[in-house]
């Protein structure tokens, strides 16, 4: 799908998102990174997440262990299961994220408040 017919991206602090395809249990967003932006910490009682990095790499804390994905590679985030992910890089990171679960509105979003800023990393408004 060129990036010309993608349907309007939703702006957030750490980039974009935009949901490209959703049914009764799923949703599939492309999310960008910007460089030295995250995401706080979460988690969802109702949801999994498969994160697969298009361009760029991210670096994701699940349940405090660290791992840095690189393009072409994935990650998955069970329920229940606390995370974050940063774009640790100088290029923004693109990454298909594919929610599934039995409910997937923000209401399901439990966020932490962060406790510090990363090395390198711009503050989160």
């Amino acid at each position: 799908m060129p990036e010309s017919n993608l349907p309007d991206a939703v702006h957030k602090f750490y980039g974009s998102s935009t949901t490209l395809e959703s049914g009764k249990r799923y949703r599939i967003n492309r999310v960008v990174l910007e460089p030295g932006r995250r995401i706080m910490t979460q988690l969802h009682y109702h949801r999994s997440e498969h994160w697969i990095v298009v361009t760029g790499t991210i670096q994701v804390e699940c349940d405090e262990q660290i791992t840095l994905v690189h393009e072409g590679q994935s990650t998955f985030v069970p329920r229940c299961t606390k995370h974050r992910v940063e774009n640790p890089g100088k290029v923004p990171a693109v990454v298909i994220e594919v929610q599934s679960g039995e409910y997937l509105d923000e209401e399901d979003v439990v966020r932490f408040p962060e406790t510090g800023e990363l090395p390198g990393s711009r503050s989160n408004p």
